[in-house]
């Protein structure tokens, strides 16, 4: 849910930075810098370190285990960046949001925070494929634990 959720937070971001970019109207982009503000430590910062948790600690309460399955540890790495670049983005965000709230900076060009928003989405919505897929692939590590059960299992 914490996953689904973030990337739903991003995917309305993307749709207000194209916007934003396809608007005459500069006072959008403006808007959507406050808004990406306003929702940075309040919503995403906190659905981030939630589906990290979270996905930690299904990972070592399931059968798929935290560093079996190739799946399991590249979600585990996705998942961890996007929070990383997420919170290190965030400086960011600050800055260009309280340049937007001076209005001697009314007549400014803002950047666009389509490049972070758009492939924040594309990491999650390649860390919920391999979620519902599961493609194959054991690790070492998976591969040695499976032939322990199975030496453990036969008499």
């Amino acid at each position: 849910m914490s996953s689904l959720g973030w990337a739903g937070a991003v995917a309305v971001f993307v749709v207000l930075d194209i916007a934003a970019l396809t608007s005459t109207d500069p006072q959008l982009g403006r808007l959507l810098w406050l808004a990406l503000q306003a929702a940075a430590w309040s919503l995403l910062v906190p659905l981030a370190f939630s589906s990290l948790l979270t996905g930690v600690l299904l990972a070592l309460g399931t059968v798929w285990g935290l560093f079996r399955h190739y799946w399991v540890l590249f979600k585990l790495v996705l998942t961890l960046v996007a929070t990383v670049v997420l919170v290190v983005y965030t400086q960011t965000i600050q800055t260009v949001a309280g340049m937007v709230r001076d209005p001697a900076m009314s007549g400014m060009d803002l950047p666009s925070a389509l490049l972070h928003t758009g492939g924040g989405l594309v990491v999650l919505l390649l860390t919920t494929i391999l979620a519902i897929y599961k493609p194959h692939g054991m690790t070492r590590y998976g591969r040695r634990k499976q032939l322990e059960r199975r030496r453990q299992t036969v008499p």
